[in-house]
């Protein structure tokens, strides 16, 4: 197949190499005679092409050369990963998931699968595998042909891409995993289970947390990346997978480690999966989207809520009814207040209609005594929502501890008796560091004991 060049967003992008297998990937340089485009990486098109030339855009991240730099020809090594014939290159973070099959829409898949030239009904096919059945191989789909299922095999690899390094089970059933990705990145995922059937999965959706949240584990060694959309709804994936044949979940809570609103969008994208009828099927009334109160993010979610007709629940992680308190344990306060953060929320529940969530994790001798009741009883009186009242589930070398059964059951009473709904979450898997962020800190620490 001969080189050739065409115009993408003014930039001349040239083809340097093809494959010859039955969609042949198309290796790519940008010339980009910006100074920017020298001194940056940029994201931009590149093409896939069918053996009859039908172009097909998708993403592919390269760095631009420098002016006057003759373009070098590129392969796959073994690995999947873009190297200069005659050398080695490391890949990019985002060229790691160019192949991950979990990043695909159900619009890419069905473009790969008509650029393929198979019937459509093969989608539905593949997605019941992944969904329904819980294969984590495409060899395991066997009323597929073979053919197919080598030629998604050679395309994509696996289909789920990181590795699992630690599952721990508590004596509640409680289960824990902690995933590696592709670039060496871990993350943690929980499955919940209780005795009205719910199977609950709770999932992360960074690595580390920019919030740092003064007794949260999340935060503790900083925020590394967002997780992408394939990273999500893989977490789903293993965790369903834990369950037996006759099982799925539930239920979804995005409360594991990062802020969910600073990755809205590959975030909703992996919902959107995973309440689909030939998705997992989860009900959309029972996922719960948990932040620590940004406005801008939370106006955000209102408005996706409102055009995707999909009414997630929202859960804002208060921990305390007035400013001065808040900031000292919440540093991104700072940056704004509770009564904006109250602001954004009677949006979400105006245009929504969904009623928001206060979470309240009590601290010891912090955010407990009888004022800090009458304070968050005046803030919450007067609006439609629900408190979840959290005894701490704590981390040993952050200090904080959680009060005890009678302190917790009392500002229960109190608020109650102020007129507030209010619902109490018992602590679970705290023997297996359940809590966001414990049990991948105790693998970046030999030596760090739990709780």
């Amino acid at each position: 197949m001969p080189n050739f060049s065409y115009q993408s967003r003014g930039r001349k992008v040239a083809v340097l190499k093809t494959s010859a297998s039955h969609l042949p990937i198309v290796a790519l340089k940008i010339v980009d005679e910006t100074k920017a485009g020298m001194e940056r990486s940029a994201m931009t098109e590149g093409v896939r092409c069918s053996p009859s030339f039908h172009f097909v855009p998708f993403r592919l991240l390269l760095t631009p050369p420098k002016l006057g730099h003759t373009p070098q020809r590129i392969t796959k090594n073994k690995n999947s990963q873009f190297v200069p014939i005659g050398g080695t290159m490391k890949p990019s973070r985002q060229s790691l998931f160019m192949n991950n099959f979990l990043e695909l829409s159900s619009t890419e898949l069905a473009k790969i699968v008509d650029d393929w030239q198979l019937p459509a009904y093969r989608i539905t096919q593949i997605r019941r595998w992944i969904f329904a059945r819980k294969v984590t191989a495409f060899e395991q789909m066997t009323d597929l042909p073979k053919s197919v299922r080598t030629l998604l095999s050679e395309h994509f690899g696996t289909i789920l891409s990181g590795n699992e390094l630690s599952r721990l089970q508590s004596d509640d059933s409680t289960q824990k995993l902690l995933i590696e990705w592709n670039d060496g990145e871990r993350i943690e995922c929980v499955l919940l289970q209780n005795h009205r059937h719910h199977r609950t999965a709770c999932v992360s959706t960074q690595v580390g947390c920019a919030m740092r949240c003064a007794f949260c584990a999340s935060g503790m060694d900083g925020f590394v990346r967002n997780l992408t959309r394939g990273e999500i709804l893989e977490q789903l994936l293993r965790l369903n997978a834990l369950l037996s044949d006759n099982e799925r979940l539930t239920h979804v809570v995005v409360m594991g480690i990062g802020e969910p609103l600073l990755n809205l969008d590959a975030l909703l994208s992996a919902l959107d999966e995973a309440t689909s009828t030939d998705g997992l099927d989860i009900s959309v009334r029972r996922v719960t989207i948990s932040t620590v109160g940004i406005p801008a993010g939370i106006r955000k979610l209102a408005e996706a809520v409102v055009q995707s007709g999909k009414g997630y629940k929202l859960a804002v992680s208060l921990h305390a009814p007035n400013d001065e308190l808040r900031s000292q344990f919440i540093p991104y306060n700072r940056s704004t207040s509770i009564a904006e953060i109250l602001s954004a929320t009677d949006e979400y529940f105006g245009k929504t209609g969904r009623r928001v969530t206060f979470e309240y994790t009590l601290l010891k001798g912090v955010n407990d005594h009888q004022e800090h009741v009458a304070q968050l009883a005046d803030l919450l009186r007067k609006r439609t929502a629900i408190v979840n009242v959290i005894p701490l589930n704590p981390v040993l070398e952050l200090g904080f501890r959680a009060p005890s059964s009678g302190a917790v059951l009392r500002f229960v009473e109190q608020l109650e008796e102020s007129g507030i709904q209010v619902k109490v979450r018992f602590r679970r898997g705290n023997k297996i560091a359940a809590a966001c962020g414990q049990l991948r800190r105790c693998r970046l620490s030999e030596n760090l004991r739990l709780p």
